[in-house]
């Protein structure tokens, strides 16, 4: 597990942070049940996060910690992102603050159009990437833009959830499964797309079931066995490790 950033240093803007999101011994609870129990890990602007673990291991419950959901209920601990604490925060705060999380169940909302979703998401500030660039980047989008986004497939729904984080002016998004239920060939074209979505500075931190397609995806990873922080390292490393993968990935 990863020692306690120096959290004093996001005081002053001028300094630079030891990571652009910190994370620091995060304690959640579903009622009774411990869920996430002393998480932390750095992320570095710009990287792509694969957090991995088994069923049950935390990771979607850490996901929703970070994006101040309210549930799990976060008892302890520290969330910094570019120098902003979201540990203070609630969820619509930090969202403002800059951090999307994109659930497994996508939440397209039925009787919009792909459009008017992504309009929908621009109603307020800090407003993101435009339409237009939004179209550029998911050019099937653009030709669905009138279709109502509960009727498109599911690598299009995935498209459209992510493009909806983008219409806003985000810094770190989250994904949870991404993959579920998609296609290989759909899996590679969202895969380009993520890529494509680093080459803008956007940092990511995906939750995938796919293990090997999260960690050739990602810069660096942290494994979690019953909501606590076993591995934090290179994407790479795990790929080499078969005894490691094996014990905590099943893969």
């Amino acid at each position: 597990m990863n020692d306690r950033p120096d959290f004093s240093r996001h005081a002053n803007k001028a300094e630079t942070a030891p990571a652009y999101l910190s994370v620091w011994d995060i304690h959640a609870y579903y009622g009774e049940s411990y869920i996430v129990q002393g998480v932390s890990f750095n992320v570095h602007e710009g990287e792509i996060l694969a957090l991995l673990g088994r069923n049950g291991a935390g990771k979607t419950s850490t996901l929703r910690s970070l994006a101040r959901t309210g549930s799990p209920n976060v008892t302890h601990g520290e969330i910094w992102l570019d120098h902003q604490p979201l540990h203070t925060m609630a969820s619509h705060q930090a969202s403002q603050a800059g951090l999307a999380l994109v659930p497994e169940d996508r939440r397209i909302i039925s009787g919009l159009t792909v459009e008017e979703n992504l309009q929908l998401a621009q109603i307020a500030p800090p407003l993101g990437w435009s339409l237009e660039r939004i179209y550029e980047l998911f050019p099937r989008l653009g030709e669905r833009r009138k279709q109502e986004g509960t009727t498109l497939s599911g690598g299009e729904q995935q498209m459209l959830a992510i493009a909806r984080a983008l219409a806003r002016n985000i810094k770190v998004l989250l994904l949870d499964e991404p993959y579920e239920g998609l296609a290989p060939v759909i899996v590679r074209e969202i895969e380009k797309t993520l890529n494509l979505i680093k080459e803008q500075g956007i940092t990511t931190v995906i939750v995938e079931q796919n293990a090997i397609a999260a960690l050739n995806l990602a810069d660096r990873a942290v494994i979690l066995d019953t909501g606590s922080v076993v591995f934090d390292g290179t994407a790479q490393e795990v790929l080499d490790n078969e005894a490691l993968r094996a014990e905590y990935l099943a893969i």
